[in-house]
Formats: structure tokens, sequence, C-alpha cells
């Protein structure tokens, strides 16, 4: 992607669950320190939004 603003909102902050998918935006220190909580299954376990890799066909 090549628009600077459009990689920062949607890849900055952005959060997966590790358990059932769900996205969430949270701060990076609050995610490490367990204080987010996944609001569908309740789950403390994310990982950060990974950048598709896109093939060219």
């Amino acid at each position: 992607m090549k628009i600077p603003e459009a990689e920062v909102r949607l890849f900055n902050r952005v959060f997966i669950c590790r358990k059932c998918k769900a996205k969430v935006r949270a701060s990076t220190p609050r995610i490490k320190a367990k204080l987010i909580v996944c609001p569908k299954c309740k789950s403390r376990n994310f990982r950060p939004k990974v950048k598709e890799k896109r093939i060219a066909k």
C-alpha cells in the first residue's frame, strides 16, 4: 500500500485475537500488560495485524 495515511489507519495499533480472530484497536503497552480483553471470547492473547502480501497474477 502506498498511501501512508491508509497504512496508519489499517495497521497502527490494530491487534487480532489469537482465539477467535476478532479485531481490537488498543495501545501496545496495554496489550502487552494483558489489560485488554477480547470482546467476543474474553481472551487476553493478541497478535499485531500483519500486512497482506499480494501476488501479481
